[in-house]
């Protein structure tokens, strides 16, 4: 199953509908034809952000953060790095010692069709492209989502 289809069904679900809590949702994923364990859930809600708010009637509620906080988030993370440099296999992200995984995990969750993922040391982050025939436009693509010159 496509995580990123996963995902969306997720936030939508969550964002129409009164959902109390993970077995609720799992149970409305279910009708809609996904079939997702508990574990994933879980990791889904940690990466999308989803948390359960205490209603009026005293009661939970599932809510989706609203999408400005991913631009802030942007922002924070495109701080991090120092410089993207290429050569005509792969991209090299050089970041502030301790923030490579950051601004991988970052990357990995655009699920850019134009990236196959990311490797990150500790200032360092390896980023594997879909093709390198799009080196030059993938690199491009990361310096505007990074705010990067």
């Amino acid at each position: 199953m496509n995580k990123a289809l996963r995902q969306k069904k997720i936030r939508e679900l969550v964002e129409n509908n009164d959902v109390s809590g993970q077995q609720e949702l799992l149970g409305m994923l279910e009708k809609e034809g996904f079939s997702v364990a508990q574990p994933t859930l879980s990791r889904d809600f940690a990466e999308m952000g989803i948390v359960r708010n205490r209603t009026a009637d005293g009661g939970y509620r599932l809510s989706v953060p609203e999408e400005p906080q991913e631009d802030i988030l942007r922002g924070l993370v495109g701080m991090e790095v120092l410089s993207i440099t290429a050569n005509e296999t792969s991209i090299i992200i050089n970041t502030l010692p301790g923030r490579a995984h950051g601004v991988g995990s970052f990357l990995d969750r655009i699920n850019s069709p134009e990236i196959l993922g990311t490797i990150a040391g500790d200032d360092t982050v390896l980023v594997i492209p879909a093709t390198i025939r799009k080196i030059s436009s993938v690199k491009s693509y990361i310096q505007k989502i990074l705010s990067q010159p």
